[in-house]
């Protein structure tokens, strides 16, 4: 089956293409993840989750390899989050105690549920 056309996109005077169906070519493909995290994460991020929460949480995933909300209703999904119960900004901490392995559907009902997404 042949592929889409490469087509140009909205990055006013690049005369590149943009890559296999996305929206930018190469060279811009990053910039809309540079303004995100520059506008829109909160600026304390780093300090909150450094190289440190990363060692966490590779830990953490490989002594709970699934999601712990799908196990208790019988399913077997793996895990893509890992979700502080209290979290960071309301005093919670790294701590094993605090933190659910969850698959993004089940980390997403809990934001929903909470109100803050």
């Amino acid at each position: 089956m042949p592929k889409k056309p490469r087509r140009p996109y909205g990055v006013t005077g690049c005369p590149k293409l943009a890559v296999d169906g996305g929206m930018y070519c190469q060279e811009h493909a990053k910039k809309p993840q540079r303004d995100y995290d520059r506008y829109k994460r909160p600026s304390d991020y780093g300090n909150r989750y450094g190289r440190e929460w990363k060692r966490i949480r590779a830990r953490y995933v490989l002594r709970h390899p699934l999601c712990e909300r799908c196990l208790k209703e019988g399913r077997l999904t793996s895990v893509e989050e890992v979700h502080h119960i209290l979290p960071i900004s309301q005093g919670g901490d790294h701590r094993e105690s605090n933190l659910m392995s969850l698959c993004q559907s089940c980390h997403m009902k809990i934001h929903r549920e909470i109100g803050d997404r």
